[in-house]
């Protein structure tokens, strides 16, 4: 069965976290350049509340058996310090159904991953 691993992360560490991915075996990834807010709710400096972060999401098909390992190297990659910190970001995991690579019509089930 194939995954869709969505990582929403500080864009600032999206170069490493990419590295690490790549490093590790998970090179097809889409980056995009995304905004928003967590639980937090932003962020309060003076007078002025920004409620729009800006944030980068990683998004990547994998076999489900690969689900634990990208995302402990997404977690270790992209968090700030040992502990971590609020804005780190979140990963969700959602089930893919089947894809079809655009070039050749090719449709791909859940025994076979995604290009």
């Amino acid at each position: 069965m194939m995954i869709m691993i969505r990582a929403i992360i500080r864009p600032e560490k999206a170069d490493a976290v990419l590295a690490a991915l790549m490093d590790a075996g998970f090179p097809a990834v889409t980056k995009y350049s995304v905004a928003g807010r967590g639980k937090q709710r932003g962020i309060k400096i003076g007078e002025v509340t920004y409620d729009e972060i800006p944030k980068t999401m990683l998004m990547s098909v994998i076999q489900e058996e690969d689900k634990d390992f990208v995302i402990n190297t997404i977690m270790n990659t992209a968090r700030s310090g040992t502990k971590g910190a609020f804005g780190d970001g979140k990963i969700f995991i959602s089930d893919v159904d089947c894809a079809y690579t655009i070039s050749s019509g090719v449709k791909e089930g859940a025994t076979e991953v995604a290009a």
